[in-house]
């Protein structure tokens, strides 16, 4: 990854993959998902975020903003948080992403309802500020291999704020990445 990258060259060349007939290069590339992680330095997330903002705010594509999910879920929950951070203290990622088999309302299912409506609407979601996720046990992996993103027509697209470590990718340049499904673009 070289830091000399324009973002807007990244962001188009983005589009050219989506909206191309080479989407098939995406399940292809990303090993059978339907993702495109677009990887960048930490330190230069805005810059790329500047550029998603300008190059794709057409009706094609519906950016979320996980910081801003993220507020919304505390301020629709801000009874229950208190407590549950007190029932939870050894588990407070539980907050936000409910185990398996549990149910119950959290930061996750937000994010997958609004991954979902923007495939209602026929719009390719781009996940902005995904360092919201860290520290909630909230995996890009578990968003890019859940069934609504797997099974979807159009891909979604991720902004990955990491570093590359040899030929691994660093989260946010602290936390490994896993073996994702997702093609990268970087």
């Amino acid at each position: 990854m070289t830091s000399l990258l324009d973002p807007e060259h990244v962001i188009l060349e983005t589009k050219r993959v989506v909206e191309s007939d080479r989407r098939s290069d995406i399940r292809l590339k990303a090993n059978g998902g339907n993702s495109i992680l677009i990887v960048c330095e930490p330190i230069r997330e805005l810059e790329y975020i500047q550029a998603i903002n300008k190059l794709m705010a057409d009706e094609s594509y519906q950016i979320i903003d996980l910081n801003s999910l993220l507020n919304e879920f505390v301020e629709s929950n801000m009874g229950e948080l208190e407590e549950s951070f007190n029932l939870l203290k050894s588990s407070v990622n539980q907050i936000f992403k409910t185990p398996s088999g549990e149910q119950g309302s959290d930061f996750f299912h937000l994010i997958l309802q609004s991954v979902s409506k923007s495939f209602n609407d026929n719009k390719i979601p781009v996940l902005i500020h995904t360092g919201a996720l860290y520290g909630s046990d909230i995996e890009n992996v578990y968003i890019m291999e859940n069934e609504l993103v797997m099974g979807a027509s159009l891909p979604l697209i991720i902004l990955y704020p990491a570093t590359k470590e040899n030929d691994n990718l660093m989260f946010l340049g602290k936390r490994p990445a896993s073996k994702y499904r997702g093609m990268i673009i970087d």
